[in-house]
């Protein structure tokens, strides 16, 4: 039996492997500190992937631009890229190569595909689809604590505490696993406040649901804390002795009264003071936010307006206490921290920085000056093709934008334009039908790696099975690329021998995982960073002491609500939202795939209310059409009353004429580069003939 952990979310539930028949079962592992035995249904069915009979099990290629992919050798395969690329930079120089990784992808590729691109590919061009996911979060995090780590505590903490704001997320269905947690919290005598659009099975668990208008979850914010101001409930002490910045925020919020945030943000104000009321009055409370609230045009500011509430309250750094990000992506963390972002190098250096690059070029064995500067984000990155300085080719690992990434008809059309697409992935994709060449490469149960969850808890995947004959590991695969390329020499497929390099470049950054080994992973189920040295117990619980700024104190910003970069009107009169079902995950690559998930959650559809659907003369289960000026989507209608009469939700899981990302806007926050997935004017048609 092989203690490993899911393949899928954040949580990275722990789980056994067993080999039967010749097949591998999913046991439980309730040993495992995070999930203690629980998984979904996604967890539960992971390992029929291992043998699904869609795998790739050779490399593919077209000889042609548009002559039909077929199967070819590795060295063919590996061959034709390296010389495309040679011949495409030698044209149009280094940075006409780009690179874009995955959330998904184990610490040592994030790694080691940074690496490759700085390294091997001399392009500055990389980033990944986590820019889509947790970007707005991690950005605010660092403003704010000077660090960003998803969750300064750990999970059990949550248990512990008196009251909860969640904002943006549907815990319930989208890990099920974690609601254990919330359920023990509510027990104790403990609330649970929901801020969402929708009456979601976790809004409906809540205390208190404040069902907002998309889009107005910084002036909810804002108004939160005006309110806390007007009735003498900050911690004064803590404001004083732990923060600065408290000044300029409390006159930003002076305009936020409540009978004007009850109109902007459709939340009654007797909720509003309610919220207020619950907060303050717990002797423990947390702040979490989840992509609703992230991934907005504002989604920087969003988040800092909830941190601003927490601090003024003093309920941070403190037991049980805390801002927190419910990171999505299984190594959305990690992923984010040792170099696959555009101006990023590992241990969450800034690329910019004249020591980090100092660093990195010791450990790499180049000099700093090869090291390429900041390059672009992942929606600038995808757009940038078929411009004048724009990326003639793409190397896309454990990423599917096709399906992932907003105005995805756009983003599709791009991509076909490329002189070289070249996709690493399980399954051919929506991206990899794109491609001039896909690689096939190995899963989560076939390879060892590190993983990093939302707590920080840095864990490890065991290997279980071999991978089929003909399939290599998305390691092996860029030490092949980097042979084909000259700089064979700098790399290791060894999982092993790639997390003890990334320890090295790691030692004294921001996230420190130089004494971190996989035996200490093992002994002690997980090790939190940072963990400078192998005698240091890690990190589960961050700023009880001091914040990880310069003078250790937490940092305000005056931050002030702004519509969303689109909004309904006569032409497109509703809000569009999006985001996700139980039975699938991210583009359903995976699970789409999954016999169970798929008959759980067949298809696509558009959440309505009712009321909007008897004014569209449509029904339950019918066909409708969903515009926005990006693009279109044909629809089955469902039918509910959770959700708002002004707004349709759409989950993202879905490819072809059903694909919510065919109508998102790709509008971006100015500093984290977060497109506004969460929001943007839309219409419904009916398409019932009769």
């Amino acid at each position: 039996m092989i203690a490993t952990h899911c393949p899928y979310c954040a949580l990275q539930c722990g789980m056994n492997l067993a080999s039967s028949d010749g097949r591998i079962a999913v046991l439980s592992r309730p040993d495992f500190p995070t999930n203690k035995g629980g998984l979904c249904s996604k967890g539960w069915t992971s390992a029929s992937l291992l043998d699904s009979p869609q795998r790739l099990l050779s490399p593919l290629m077209r000889r042609e631009k548009g002559s039909p992919l077929e199967p070819v050798s590795w060295n063919e395969a590996i061959g034709e890229i390296c010389r495309r690329i040679a011949e495409i930079q030698k044209d149009r120089g280094v940075n006409s190569i780009g690179v874009f990784g995955g959330g998904g992808l184990t610490n040592e590729k994030a790694y080691a595909l940074g690496k490759f691109a700085r390294v091997a590919l001399r392009t500055s061009n990389i980033d990944y689809n986590g820019r889509f996911c947790m970007s707005s979060a991690a950005a605010a995090n660092i403003r704010a604590f000077g660090i960003d780590r998803g969750l300064p505590f750990p999970i059990e903490d949550i248990a512990n505490t008196e009251a909860i704001l969640l904002v943006g997320s549907n815990v319930a269905e989208t890990m099920p696993p974690i609601m254990q947690y919330f359920d023990a919290q509510k027990r104790a005598g403990g609330c649970l406040i929901v801020v969402d659009p929708r009456k979601t099975p976790t809004a409906t668990s809540a205390t208190l649901h404040l069902q907002t208008t998309p889009g107005t979850d910084l002036a909810l914010a804002n108004g939160m804390l005006h309110i806390a101001i007007e009735e003498g409930v900050l911690d004064e002490e803590f404001i004083a002795s732990r923060t600065n910045g408290f000044d300029a925020v409390k006159r930003s919020v002076a305009s936020y009264w409540p009978d004007r945030v009850e109109r902007m943000t459709g939340v009654p104000i007797q909720q509003l003071r309610l919220a207020v009321k619950l907060l303050a009055e717990a002797k423990s409370a947390m702040i979490l936010t989840a992509r609703g609230a992230e991934q907005h045009s504002k989604g920087v500011d969003t988040v800092l307006s909830f941190i601003n509430l927490a601090l003024a309250l003093g309920k941070v750094g403190k037991p049980n206490c805390g801002y927190g990000c419910v990171t999505g992506q299984g190594n959305g963390q990690g992923g984010r921290e040792h170099g696959q972002k555009a101006d990023q190098l590992p241990g969450y250096r800034r690329i910019d920085n004249p020591e980090a690059r100092a660093h990195i070029a010791s450990v790499w064995g180049i000099e700093a000056a090869d090291l390429p500067g900041p390059g672009l984000s992942a929606v600038e990155l995808l757009g940038s093709i078929g411009t004048e300085r724009g990326i003639e080719a793409l190397i896309v690992m454990g990423s599917n934008p096709v399906v992932s990434a907003p105005n995805a008809g756009r983003i599709r059309e791009k991509l076909a334009a490329l002189k070289l697409l070249v996709v690493s992935d399980i399954f051919l994709t929506e991206t990899a039908l794109l491609a001039d060449v896909v690689l096939p490469t190995a899963q989560w149960a076939e390879e060892e790696g590190t993983m990093t969850n939302l707590e920080g808890r840095v864990l490890l995947r065991r290997k279980a099975t071999e991978p089929p004959v003909g399939v290599k590991t998305d390691l092996e695969v860029i030490k092949l690329l980097s042979e084909g390329l000259g700089h064979g020499r700098f790399f290791s497929d060894e999982p092993a021998k790639v997390f003890e390099e990334l320890g090295r470049a790691s030692e004294g950054g921001v996230a420190d995982y130089s004494g971190i080994s996989y035996e200490r992973i093992a002994a002690e189920d997980g090790v939190f960073w940072p963990c400078p040295s192998s005698d240091h117990p890690g990190t589960p619980r961050l700023f009880l002491d001091r914040f990880a700024t310069p003078d250790g104190r937490a940092r305000f910003h005056a931050v002030m609500h702004r519509p969303a970069a689109e909004e309904p009107d006569e032409d497109y009169p509703l809000y569009l939202t999006t985001g996700r079902v139980m039975a699938h995950y991210q583009s359903g690559a995976q699970t789409r795939r999954v016999k169970e998930l798929s008959a759980s959650s067949p298809e696509p559809f558009v959440e309505m209310h009712p009321a909007l659907a008897s004014r569209l003369n449509t029904g339950d289960g019918c066909l409708v059409s969903v515009r926005t000026r990006r693009g279109r989507a044909i629809l089955k209608a469902k039918l509910t009353q959770s959700i708002r009469q002004d707004t349709i939700f759409v989950p993202f899981h879905w490819g072809g004429h059903g694909s919510a990302n065919l109508l998102t806007n790709p509008a971006l926050d100015p500093v984290s580069k977060m497109p506004e997935f969460k929001v943007c004017a839309a219409k419904v048609e009916s398409m019932d003939d009769g």
